[in-house]
C-alpha cells in the first residue's frame, strides 16, 4: 500500500468515526456550554486576566499613590469565608492608615456611637483611619482592584455574595449554608444597589437571592450596573 493510499484510508476511518459518534460528540459539547459552573469559572478566568493586563498602567498608578499617600504597606490583606466556609486571603489596596485596627479599638472606646454604628454594619461613615487617597479608592471600588488575582486563583468570582470576614457568619443565620455554596464575587447585587446604605438583613437576604438565582443574565446585569457605579461614584453607599 502506498503512502498517499494509507493517508486516504485514515481520513476515511477518522471520518466514519467522528460520523458514528456525532451525536455523542455534540451532546458533550452542549453539556459543556450548558454547564454553568464551567461556564462562569472560564469567564472569570478571560475576564480577569483582561482587566489585569489592559488596566496594568493604572494598576501601578494607583499602587503607587497608596505608597506615598501614608507609611505602610500597598495591599490590605484580610481572611474572609469562601466557597464551602473554605477561609482564604482577601487582597485589597490598602486604604487606611498603618496600625488601623488598634485605632479602630481607641475609636470606639471614645465613642460609644461609633461602636455601635461598626457593630451594626462591620463599617464606620465617617472613618479618621481612611486616607484621603484610600477615601478615593472606596468611593470609586479602585480598592477592590487587586481581587482580580483572588478570582484567577479560584478564591472569588467575578459576580458573588459579599466576601465575609468569619464575625459576620452567624448573623447571617440558616442562609449562610446557602451563600456559601458558591464563591463571594468581586461585585454583586449588593455592590450596585447601594452598599453601605442597605440595612444589614436586606444584604443578606440579596446574598442568599443571588445563591438561588444566578445566572449568566444577572451576572451580566450587575457587570453592567458596576461599571456605571465605578463610572459616576457618588451616592453609590460606597464608604
Amino acid at each position: 500500500m502506498t503512502a498517499s493510499n494509507s493517508q486516504s484510508s485514515s481520513v476515511k476511518l477518522l471520518s466514519r468515526f467522528w460520523k458514528s459518534n456525532f451525536t455523542k460528540n455534540l451532546s458533550v459539547l452542549i453539556s459543556i456550554a450548558l454547564d454553568g459552573e464551567l461556564t462562569k469559572r472560564l469567564f472569570d478566568i478571560l475576564f480577569s486576566l483582561f482587566v489585569l493586563i489592559s488596566f496594568s498602567p493604572l494598576y501601578l498608578l494607583l499602587a503607587i499613590l497608596v505608597l506615598i499617600s501614608s507609611p505602610g504597606p500597598i495591599f490590605y490583606i484580610q481572611t474572609r469565608v469562601g466557597k464551602d466556609f473554605k477561609p482564604f486571603r482577601c487582597i485589597k489596596f490598602r486604604t487606611m492608615v498603618q496600625d488601623a485596627d488598634n485605632l479602630l479599638e481607641i475609636v470606639m472606646a471614645e465613642s460609644p456611637q461609633k461602636r455601635k454604628e461598626f457593630v451594626t454594619d462591620y463599617k464606620l461613615k465617617q472613618d479618621p483611619r481612611v486616607t484621603k487617597v484610600g477615601n478615593l479608592l472606596r468611593l470609586s471600588s479602585l480598592d477592590e482592584f487587586p481581587q482580580f488575582w483572588n478570582v484567577l486563583k479560584g478564591d472569588m468570582s467575578i459576580v458573588g455574595p459579599r466576601p465575609l470576614v468569619p464575625e459576620e457568619l452567624p448573623r447571617y443565620g440558616r442562609r449562610i449554608n446557602t451563600v456559601l455554596k458558591i464563591k463571594p464575587g468581586i461585585t454583586g447585587l449588593w455592590q450596585v444597589s447601594g452598599r453601605n446604605d442597605i440595612p444589614y438583613p436586606k444584604r443578606v437576604r440579596m446574598d442568599a437571592y443571588y445563591a438561588t438565582s444566578r445566572g449568566w443574565l444577572l451576572d451580566l446585569w450587575i457587570i453592567m450596573k458596576t461599571v456605571g457605579v465605578i463610572v459616576y461614584p457618588k451616592n453609590n453607599g460606597a464608604y
